[in-house]
């Protein structure tokens, strides 16, 4: 189902081409462009938070506040930062991928119009 149901494009468009088309690759380079190094960087992240706490325990119990210790400061310093990740890519999707995909769908749905 289309985001947009008034303007369907139909079965006339061969979309094997347009995924082929430089401006499409341009589309998935900007998009992989952001997605491949956050996921390293918070997959590289989150498993050092896990070899700390199950390999370094005497650092992870470090008292920080009162009982509150760097095990629990670094665990929900996962949240946090999920939360940035995640907002992070909401602007540049909207700053970035989002005129590009616009500007393929209007021309499809353009040249569907067309014929």
């Amino acid at each position: 189902m289309s985001a947009n149901p008034h303007n369907e494009v139909g079965s006339e468009i061969d979309f094997v081409a347009e995924s082929q088309s430089e401006e499409f690759q341009d589309l998935r380079r900007t998009h992989r462009s952001f997605v491949f190094p956050m996921a390293v960087f918070f997959l590289v992240w989150y498993f050092a938070y896990v070899l700390l706490a199950d390999y370094f325990h005497d650092f992870m119990s470090i008292k920080v506040f009162g009982n509150i210790n760097m095990g629990i400061i670094l665990g929900l310093l996962q949240f946090v930062s999920t939360f940035t990740i995640t907002a992070l890519y909401v602007r540049f999707s909207n700053n970035k991928l989002d005129p590009k995909a616009t500007k393929i769908r209007e021309r499809l749905e353009h040249q569907e119009g067309q014929q």
